[in-house]
């Protein structure tokens, strides 16, 4: 009789909560297979966990957007994404400056390489 009393309340409480309008998921419950133009500020992938479903989610200026993984487009622009990153953070840093100018470092003693101090034996 208890098992049966807590199978009803389980089932009263998923129906209540699944049918509840004020339940707000912060995840892409849709995604759309429309091509996106506008600049993508960033990537991110979910994965399917109901009522969420499998999307990429583009960054863009207007808004998040949810769309289709399996489009072939999508591939491309995820690929053109991250190549654009991995440039940028290439062509962003400065070139490493050294901090020898007319020194070298020999058996970790400074010596400096004027000539006139070189003797010929």
């Amino acid at each position: 009789m208890e098992q049966c009393r807590i199978l009803r309340f389980t089932q009263f409480f998923c129906l209540t909560v699944a049918q509840d309008p004020q339940v707000v998921y912060s995840c892409c419950t849709k995604v759309s297979t429309t091509e996106v133009t506008d600049p993508i500020l960033n990537i991110r992938l979910q994965r399917k966990s109901l009522p969420c479903v499998k999307a990429v989610i583009f960054e863009t200026e207007r808004g998040d957007m949810c769309i289709d993984p399996r489009q072939q487009w999508v591939r491309e622009k995820v690929n053109q994404f991250f190549r654009a990153q991995r440039n940028e953070t290439l062509t962003s840093t400065p070139p490493p400056t050294s901090s020898i100018s007319d020194q070298t470092h020999v058996g970790g003693a400074t010596q400096a390489t004027d000539s006139s101090s070189v003797t010929n034996v």
